[in-house]
């Protein structure tokens, strides 16, 4: 963990923003007063205090549009007879003991997808980044539901994958339920093209090279499975970056993370929901869940602790503030059972969730938070998962008799808004 920026420093920052701050508090008091929310009680809460802020991010990455199909683009053999694929062919050959004559058969059917490429293209103008724009279209009433749904059929296999992995329920379901809405979208782009048109014809970008490394080793890997798995490659569909199944797994995740959890024998992400909660735990587990810690923490809305708020925001997703220096810095928190002083070196990274019109929001993101960056390094990705996750599970407790069953049986939602 890092002291940098020092304490100094950051306060230093803060009383840049005074100003700024002073008037953000006033338009979030405006704000709170008609937003009619439940909120937490804010502990030892001056007069001068508004209402808790809710959540908000710093760079989250361009969402799938789920259910969204597209006609797509291609050029039919365009990677027949190509030098670089040839090359590729011969490392598959050398490295795992494929038949030249069947990849180079193989790649001769494959189409470049020209709308994989404009979908991974930046916009020549970046779009605004709108916390509650996201927040509300993946914590609607169609995801919700079929949450509650999808955590009923579930119910035994995520409670043993609570149990083998100590990931609860409602994480696995916000992941799930955010990615494919259960099994809803899973994308229809046929993943050998996607991966071999952004292997061999990425756009020019800033980060090309690094871009289509990982996209080769995903082709790599995809070859790989689908022969060892004796599944057709030009038969698997997924995203248009080549992510497949239920969970969305990019090939090489599959071949790391997957598991065979319904027990026949296989892994099939694309139709067992139980192999899909158990992928999903067992990469959060080995990306480093920490079992039955918090993901986030809530701040408390007064102006200085928004201040140091602001000043320690710097878009690293990696927990590197402990929750000292921010107190000491004069941050306040909204956790009334919190043990400021036994969680004193806990660290944690600041979270912020800009929305055009509104003041940025914050929470402090702990080690599970991090882990949910794994999968998609987006804050508004990692909260917009918890969140889903706390509201099934809040709807399920309350249309379920299920209060005797353990972690089965979810309790009341936290206050996070």
């Amino acid at each position: 963990m890092t002291d940098k920026p020092a304490l100094p420093a950051l306060l230093a920052r803060y009383r840049l923003r005074t100003s700024v701050l002073a008037a953000l508090s006033i338009v979030a008091s405006c704000m709170f007063a008609g937003a009619g929310l439940a909120a937490a009680q804010t502990p030892a809460a001056s007069p001068s205090q508004r209402p808790r802020l809710t959540i908000a991010q710093a760079q989250p990455q361009p969402p799938v549009q789920q259910g969204q199909t597209f006609e797509e683009e291609i050029i039919p053999q365009r990677y027949a007879n190509n030098g670089d694929v040839d090359a590729f062919i011969n490392e598959m050959v050398a490295r795992y003991d494929f038949d030249p004559a069947m990849l180079h058969d193989l790649f001769s059917r494959v189409s470049y997808s020209a709308t994989a490429v404009k979908l991974v293209t930046p916009a020549p103008t970046p779009a605004v980044k709108n916390w509650r724009a996201y927040q509300a279209r993946f914590l609607d009433t169609v995801r919700i539901n079929a949450g509650v749904k999808f955590w009923r059929a579930n119910q035994a296999t995520l409670q043993r994958a609570y149990e083998q992995f100590g990931v609860p329920p409602e994480v696995i379901v916000g992941i799930i339920g955010v990615e494919t809405i259960y099994g809803r979208y899973m994308g229809n782009f046929r993943v050998l093209d996607a991966l071999t048109t952004l292997t061999f014809d990425y756009p020019s970008t800033p980060n090309r090279a690094e871009r289509e490394t990982t996209f080769r080793k995903n082709l790599a890997d995809f070859l790989v499975w689908t022969r060892d798995s004796q599944i057709d490659p030009t038969s698997v569909l997924g995203s248009y970056t080549g992510a497949i199944g239920i969970p969305q797994f990019l090939p090489s995740s599959i071949i790391q993370y997957a598991v065979d959890y319904d027990g026949d024998g296989s892994i099939d992400l694309r139709t067992s929901q139980a192999d899909a909660i158990g992928s999903v735990a067992n990469y959060l587990k080995q990306n480093g869940w920490e079992t039955g810690r918090p993901v986030v923490w809530n701040i408390a809305s007064d102006v200085g602790s928004l201040g140091i708020a602001q000043a320690a925001a710097n878009g690293q997703p990696e927990p590197h503030w402990s929750l000292e220096q921010l107190l000491r810095a004069g941050m306040l928190m909204n956790e009334p059972s919190l043990d400021t002083a036994a969680e004193a070196g806990t660290p944690v990274t600041v979270v912020d969730l800009p929305s055009p019109g509104r003041p940025t929001e914050y929470v402090l993101g702990l080690k599970n938070f991090y882990v949910l960056t794994r999968y998609n390094r987006s804050f508004f990705y990692a909260l917009a998962v918890y969140q889903l996750g706390e509201r099934v599970k809040s709807q399920f407790a309350a249309t379920s008799d299920l209060n005797s069953n353990g972690i089965g049986a979810p309790a009341p939602a936290p206050a996070v808004q």
